[in-house]
Parts: C-alpha cells; sequence; structure tokens
C-alpha cells in the first residue's frame, strides 16, 4: 500500500496520491518534496512516515544516520538551504480552494531556503512536470526576497500566488489549541451580543463574526471571520488557555446543525481541517467553580502611600509595586537604552535547535564578522527606538484621591461586601461608583503636583497620551489586556487631569472587578498607576510579540501587526491590520495578511520592521526573567519616519 512507503519516488503526483501521502495543518493538506537533481528524481514524502525533509533525506538519500545529521546541522543545513550548487531542492505542496480560482497547488520553498531566481525556475519546471497537469500549480513566495525575484520572471513561465492572498482566504486558522466543554452561544451580530439571554456564564463558548474586545472570562472563542492574533480579545484568550480558531462560516455550520444553545466539546487542533463541534450531555463540572478558580493570581503588595511622582526615567522595573507595571517597564527600558544590559545578546546564547548558541546568526543579522563580539551592535541597533517622555503617578496619588471623597469610601466598602457575599449587583455597584469617582473633584493639591511634573519634564510637549499602569495586569496567569483606559491627544491640565481620573475609574468597571475577582485579586489589592507621556508623531503603529502564535513551536519568527492608522485599531480589534513574519535568526520576513490596506508597507518600511523584529528579541530577552531567555513580550509602537516609539513593553502569554 501506498501509504506504508517512505515516500512516493518517480511517479506523477495525482490529487489521490497527494491525500493519501499529505499531513494537515491550519485547515491546509500538504506534501512535502525534495528534487535529486543529479537522478532527476523527485521523492514525494509520506508525512505519516517522515514530518522533516531532513530525516527523511539523511535515511533514505544520503544513507546517514539522524544523530551524523544532527552532529553536522548546520553543514548540512547549508548544504540543503545555502549552496548555489547544491544537489537537493527541497519544497512543500499545499492543495486549496477557493471561489476564484477552485482547486489548486501551490508549490514553496522553506522560509530559509537562499535559492537564486534560476533555481527556483528549475524546481518550478521541475514540479510541474511531475504533478497531474489537469492540476493548477501556482508557485507561492516564501519571503519578500523571493517576491522579489519572481518580479524578474513573467506569470506566464511561472504562475503565482501570494502568502497573504491564501492566508486571507484560509478557512481555518488556530489561534490557540485546545478542548473545551461548555454551552455554544451563537451570535449573528454585536447587537445579539449585546442582548444576550441568559448573561453569558464562564462555561459559555461563544460563536460571532469578530468576538468583541470587551468578552468576560470563556471556555472557548470561535471567529466566524478573520481577525489579528494580537487583538485584545485573542491576547485574553491565550492568556486564559482556552481554545480559539478562526473558522470561516462557522455561523452557518452551527446553525444548520442546531448546536446554538446546545452543550458541545470544542477541539482545535492545528493538524486538523478545521474546528470541531460535538453535541454532548450538559457537563456535570459547570455545575462547580470552574477549575481555574483553584489558582489564585498572586499581586506582589503594593506601596500606596509616600510615593512622589517620577519621571519615567528614574524608574526601573523593580517599581512595579509601587508604579504599576507598565510604567515600571518603560523606566527599564529607557535606563536600557541609555546603560546597555550584559542580558542584551542572552536569547541568541542558549542552546537553540541542536547548536550551542546562535551568536553567529546574531552577528550575521547585526552585520558585524564572524569573529567580532556583536555587542557594541546590538546597542546601535536599540539606539533606533525610543521612549517618549513621560511621568509616572504611583498608586499613592490614586489613593490620596480615593481617600479624599468619604462617600467614595462608603460606595467602595460596600462593593468589597457585595463581592465577598456573591451579591447578583455587582455591575450596578460598579456603574455607581464610577459615576461617583466621576463626578469627585481631584483635589487642588493633587493638580498642583501633576502640573509641576509636567512642566519639569514634559516641558515643550504639545500633546499627550494618559495611560494606565496597573499592579493588577502583566502578571502570571492575569495579562488584563484592554481592561483598563487610555486617553489620547489631551493637551491642558485640566484634560489631563480628567484623564487620569478616567484612568483611574478603569480600576471600577464592572469587567475589570469581575476578572480580578475571579482571578482571586482582591478590590483591597488593585491599584493603578498612571502614566503620562508626550504623544509621540506618527504614520503607523502596530504591535509585535516575541513569537509566532500561528505556529507555537516556531522559534525563529516574531509576529507584527502593523496599522497605517492607529496602534489602537491592532490591539481592539478594530479594522484587520497588515501582519508580518520576521525571521530572527536566518533573516528576512513575509506578509501574511494586508488586512484592510490595499498594497504591502514600500519595502524600505518592511526591511524597518525586520529590524524591530531583532530589536525584540534583544529586548525579551532583557526582560525575561529566567536564564532560558525562551519568555516572549508584547511591545507597543509607533513610528514616524525619524524614530520608532515604543509605548508599552509587557509579557506576552502563549
Amino acid at each position: 500500500m501506498l501509504d506504508d512507503r517512505p515516500a512516493l519516488v518517480g511517479e506523477v503526483l495525482t490529487l489521490e496520491s497527494f491525500d493519501r501521502l499529505a499531513g494537515t495543518l491550519s485547515g491546509h493538506s500538504f506534501v512535502k518534496l525534495v528534487v535529486d537533481r543529479p537522478t532527476s528524481e523527485i521523492h514525494f514524502i509520506n508525512h505519516a512516515a517522515h514530518q522533516f525533509h531532513a530525516y527523511y533525506i539523511a535515511e533514505h538519500v544520503l544513507g546517514i544516520s539522524r544523530q551524523q545529521l544532527e552532529a553536522q546541522v548546520d553543514a548540512y543545513n547549508a548544504a540543503f538551504y545555502v549552496d548555489p550548487d547544491r544537489r537537493l531542492y527541497l519544497g512543500l505542496l499545499a492543495r486549496h480552494r477557493s471561489p476564484e480560482r477552485g482547486e489548486f497547488l501551490s508549490l514553496e520553498t522553506v522560509e530559509v531556503d537562499t535559492m537564486s531566481t534560476d533555481m527556483l525556475r528549475y524546481l518550478y519546471r521541475f514540479v510541474r512536470e511531475r504533478v497531474d497537469p489537469a492540476i493548477p500549480l501556482l508557485f507561492k513566495p516564501a519571503t519578500h526576497r523571493q517576491e522579489q525575484q519572481l518580479s524578474e520572471i513573467p506569470e506566464t513561465e511561472m504562475p503565482r500566488i501570494a502568502a497573504h492572498e491564501i492566508f486571507s482566504a484560509a478557512p481555518y486558522v488556530p489561534l490557540q489549541a485546545g478542548t473545551a466543554e461548555g454551552r455554544l452561544r451563537a451570535f449573528a451580530d454585536e447587537a445579539a451580543y449585546r442582548r444576550a439571554d441568559p448573561p453569558l456564564q464562564w462555561y459559555d463558548i461563544v460563536a460571532m463574526e469578530r468576538v468583541p474586545d470587551d468578552i468576560p472570562r470563556l471556555s472557548g472563542i470561535v471567529n466566524a471571520a478573520h481577525t489579528t492574533p494580537l487583538s485584545h480579545t485573542n491576547v485574553l484568550a491565550a492568556g486564559w488557555g482556552v481554545p480559539n480558531a478562526i473558522q470561516l462560516a462557522a455561523l452557518e455550520s452551527i446553525d444548520a446543525e442546531g448546536l446554538d444553545g446546545a452543550w458541545v466539546r470544542y477541539e482545535v487542533d492545528p493538524a486538523a481541517a478545521g474546528i470541531r463541534l460535538s453535541r454532548i450531555a450538559r457537563p456535570p463540572a459547570v455545575d462547580s467553580p470552574p477549575a481555574w478558580t483553584a489558582s489564585r493570581v498572586n499581586v506582589e503588595p503594593p506601596e500606596s502611600r509616600a510615593t512622589p511622582i517620577a519621571d519615567l526615567a528614574d524608574l526601573r522595573a523593580g517599581d512595579a509595586y509601587r508604579y504599576g507595571t507598565k510604567a515600571a517597564n518603560l523606566g527599564e527600558l529607557q535606563h536600557l537604552l541609555t546603560h546597555g544590559s550584559d542580558r542584551l545578546l542572552g536569547w541568541y546564547q542558549v542552546p537553540r535547535a541542536l547548536r550551542p548558541h546562535l551568536l553567529e546568526y546574531a552577528r550575521r543579522l547585526l552585520g558585524v564578522a564572524d569573529d567580532a563580539d556583536p555587542y557594541d551592535a546590538a546597542r546601535d541597533l536599540l539606539g533606533e527606538i525610543i521612549v517618549p517622555r513621560g511621568v509616572a503617578l504611583p498608586f499613592a496619588v490614586q489613593r490620596e484621591f480615593l481617600e479624599s471623597s468619604a462617600d467614595v469610601q462608603q460606595e467602595i466598602g460596600k462593593l468589597k461586601t457585595a463581592l465577598e457575599l456573591g451579591a447578583t449587583d455587582i455591575d450596578a455597584r460598579c456603574d455607581r461608583l464610577r459615576e461617583l469617582v466621576r463626578a469627585t473633584r481631584v483635589p487642588d493639591a493633587i493638580r498642583r503636583r501633576i502640573d509641576s511634573a509636567l512642566v519639569t519634564h514634559l516641558g515643550g510637549a504639545s500633546r499627550f497620551v494618559v495611560r494606565s499602569s496597573s499592579n493588577a495586569e502583566d502578571l502570571a496567569g492575569f495579562s488584563a489586556a484592554g481592561i483598563y483606559e487610555s486617553v489620547t491627544d489631551v493637551t491642558t491640565v485640566d484634560a489631563v487631569v480628567d484623564a487620569v481620573r478616567e484612568v483611574w475609574v478603569s480600576l471600577l468597571s464592572a469587567r475589570s472587578v469581575h476578572l480580578r475577582h475571579q482571578a482571586g485579586i482582591s478590590l483591597d489589592d488593585a491599584y493603578m498607576g498612571v502614566v503620562i507621556q508626550e504623544q509621540a508623531a506618527a504614520t503607523m503603529g502596530g504591535v509585535l510579540v516575541t513569537t509566532n502564535p500561528l505556529a507555537p513551536g516556531d522559534f525563529r519568527n516574531v509576529f507584527l501587526n502593523v496599522s497605517t492608522s492607529s496602534v489602537q485599531d491592532v490591539v481592539a480589534g478594530v479594522g484587520a491590520p497588515m501582519q508580518y513574519l520576521f525571521n530572527t535568526v536566518e533573516g528576512g520576513g513575509r506578509t501574511v495578511s494586508l488586512g484592510d490596506a490595499d498594497r504591502d508597507l514600500a519595502d524600505a518600511d518592511r526591511a524597518r520592521m525586520e529590524r524591530l523584529a531583532v530589536i525584540g528579541r534583544l529586548l525579551q530577552a532583557h526582560f525575561c526573567a529566567d536564564y532560558t531567555f525562551s519568555a516572549p513580550v508584547d511591545i507597543e509602537w509607533v513610528a514616524d519616519a525619524e524614530r520608532i516609539a515604543v509605548v508599552q513593553l509587557r509579557p506576552y502569554a502563549c
């Protein structure tokens, strides 16, 4: 039987044989291939037998053991992907269907492959001659470099399709693998979601076109339209560890099967062709508190008295217990940019992928000699980013404000009691308390201190951003992405004070109170610091995470979203940003999605984003708490023609 063979060799590939050899990833079936030039043979590899090109080549082409291959991994990788006179050409065929094109196969190389234009031509022609001629074959550039190479080749000679075209039409994108059992709630639009009756519960699995940013804690998410993995909603799902996927036409399937309101088992598996929704009996577990309530989130005891307003540049990471995580991280970053760090190259210094370290790759990316210390070049690269000037208001100022009103204190006491008793009117109490806080005048003494800090540290700034900086966010097991407020385009001291109060108010929203209470963070332990920064000029902005949320096992790539309108659009899930992957080992990048844009970024801007990706790796190493340097970071940034401004840096839950 064909299924028992390691590969199909010397035969034309049909769709039938493709299916019998194929593996599946994110809804697409694929077959790996190896072209042996001296023998003019093509090997279509059986995925069930060999999941990696290299191991198949070792056993069936070179006649060596895996151990021999791994012992000289860099030499073999150079022979497979870099040598211009190489014997073997490696590729991958994937099967697709679209309304416009019908059924077709795409051919691509591994992203690190450095084939010349003529080599790409040869590979396409060779494979085209050995695949059923009735099946359209389109070449898919694996990198921006290959896109430029293909511009030299007529499309009639080498038909092609961009990666972002395939991704934007992908019927299934697993955002967070996992399994959950709960009640499926399908909503045709956001208005229906807002009218949800009965109200959403922790055991619900929500399906709608795009799940809104202000979701409560749920057991699963199904997006029926494309979205970015870096929206607040999807970051929260990653932090909660709940299954989450994009599945086009999910609402139609749910309706056809009558699953809305049914109890289901929901599975998201990257190796599957799509999500699985199976009807089940009502799980007994939903009658008990959810398992995650047994894990309480630890909050460092806050310092909430006698702390001054500080220049951001004077803060370090250890000041989070007084000023909040965002302020402390921005201060730490400013210190790093000024003074450097012996942790800077940590990610490249530890063993990865069968190698003792990746410093030689860091040298190539940074453009230094093979025997040179890359540290100075890394410091120079960091010179492309800045932290906008700013001041940090400590928890002490918030406490002073809240204690200035006896009415506010009384309402806070009532809310605490209601939470302890499990009262049903928490939302109404939070709403009353928020309106009371908004109506409470900020004492003149606080106003004068804020004004003095702005004069001293931010004189000359015309616009400010006022951001939250709580101690109850960016914690292990509690990211709190998007639950606190930021206010932009603030100009006067009165507007700044009003914005500061609005940020304080966000600590008391019903959603934030519920999420913290579920995580075991009491109202007494939650404080809000505030960052007031000069608003950086920007022609574009976005979010970078130093991992690939679409493939967590991918250690090379970082994921970057770009909007030419607003960074807030990216994180709030408003509109669709451009999405990119950049390789921080061998270099290069590729466009995953154009989002709402009608064209890709210019080459110069993509090159700039590639450098930002490497900067992200350096920052990851500095901010990682342990010595594996593996914990990814989430970086919000804005940029103009001159500089890239980092406006937030925090751990990324994945």
